[in-house]
């Protein structure tokens, strides 16, 4: 199925599902200068008048001196900030010709179509890097974007997760995370628990999560755990890099994750949300049930008092990710309005976590989620100040990944 996913996309030159994306290009050769008067810096700073410099797809001045040469983009009436980055997507996720979530029994061409739609729809709405972990077919979709120039996020992948239960030796868990590496997993994504529709219940044990997360370390990969309840402070005394969810969990797992320098990454914005919303369309496949969709529904309280819990803790690194899947793709920004609404978070914060934090947790801090000379040139911009009113994240204007502009108005706004 990958080799079939990679050979189909590299027929397509663009997504062709709901809008039509540009030819790709590269950077242009001619420099660029940005012209902004209010700018996030993505570290929780703000930049006024500043005149961004692009040139080979890396930003190389904040106060770029304006030329002849030089391509102009006047951004100024608009806020101006680092593209978003979402630490936990799922590309492969969408629905197919009859509406509803797809399966393995889509043909292969229809899944890639599906990947490159979701891919062009998280790039529009202004992220420019995502994780994306749970789908071998997602390596080819991150090769293709990377090195053909098919319109997307930059994508890091797990490929698919690691799933066991507590009769797997060390051994073969360690195996599992060196097959991982060898197939080009950029991170390990490993299932610490049962999924919150059927109880969220442990499924190994804090010793094998030790296994894999210090395995991964020693071939050089980072490691995200899908956790619930007492498998939050598990993960993290085990070494774990990245705690996913963590409803049902307590203060003290909150602290654990803190000792343990992991980046802990609730949703609260938009994954229930999305599942309710197209509920008719996920229930019936894949074990999805009225049943599960029920718990989410009740539980989704405590998916906001653990994400209160953690943003009220000090010191805790608490990551922007949403988790999304089908139907949620291109509405990523939703989770900044959740965390903001739901979790007391303030806006700044949330937009850090999506910025400086979140290429931290990601390993990437000194290439991109900041506006910095020598950084990726990933850069977006919204209509209104999303500090003072948070709900203008849903205005992306304008979209630049790499030097590379996918999205703009076209004008400056009067």
């Amino acid at each position: 199925m990958r080799t079939r996913l990679a050979i189909v996309l590299s027929l397509v030159a663009s997504p062709l599902i709901g809008q039509v994306a540009p030819p790709p290009v590269p950077p242009p050769a001619a420099p660029v200068v940005i012209l902004t008067d209010h700018a996030l810096d993505g570290r929780g700073g703000v930049v006024n008048n500043a005149r961004i410099g692009v040139s080979q797809g890396k930003i190389t001045s904040l106060d770029a001196a304006q030329s002849s040469t030089a391509t102009t983009i006047d951004l100024r009436g608009y806020t101006v900030l680092p593209g978003w980055i979402d630490t936990h997507v799922h590309l492969d996720s969408h629905f197919d010709r009859t509406g509803h979530i797809a399966t393995r029994a889509e043909t292969p061409a229809e899944a890639a179509l599906g990947m490159a739609n979701n891919a062009w729809l998280t790039l529009m709405a202004g992220f420019t890097t995502v994780q994306s972990v749970g789908a071998n077919s997602e390596a080819p979709l991150r090769d293709m974007i990377r090195d053909r120039g098919l319109p997307g996020p930059r994508v890091l992948t797990s490929l698919s997760p690691i799933q066991a239960d507590t009769s797997v030796s060390g051994d073969s868990l360690r195996a599992m995370v060196r097959r991982r590496k060898e197939m080009g997993a950029d991170l390990i994504k490993i299932f610490a628990s049962k999924s919150q529709r059927v109880g969220a219940t442990p499924t190994i044990t804090e010793d094998q999560l030790r296994v894999l997360c210090d395995e991964a370390k020693a071939v050089g990969l980072r490691s995200m755990v899908h956790a619930y309840r007492s498998q939050t402070g598990a993960a993290a005394r085990a070494g774990c890099r990245e705690i996913e969810h963590a409803t049902y969990s307590t203060q003290a797992d909150i602290d654990a994750a803190v000792r343990a320098g992991a980046y802990l990454s609730p949703q609260v914005g938009l994954v229930v949300q999305n599942y309710l919303e197209n509920r008719a369309r996920y229930v019936g496949v894949g074990g999805f049930t009225d049943e599960g969709m029920n718990i989410m529904e009740r539980d989704l309280p405590r998916d906001f008092e653990i994400c209160t819990l953690a943003v009220r803790t000090p010191g805790a690194k608490v990551v922007f990710s949403t988790d999304a899947t089908a139907g949620a793709h291109g509405r990523n920004a939703e989770e900044f309005v959740g965390r903001v609404d739901h979790c007391g978070q303030t806006s700044m914060a949330a937009l850090v976590s999506a910025n400086s934090l979140a290429a931290e947790a990601l390993g990437m801090s000194d290439r991109i989620g900041s506006l910095t000379p020598g950084y990726e040139a990933d850069i977006i911009a919204v209509d209104g100040d999303p500090v003072a009113d948070i709900t203008a994240v849903r205005r992306v204007v304008f979209v630049m990944r790499g030097g590379v502009v996918y999205k703009s108005l076209g004008a400056k706004r009067k």
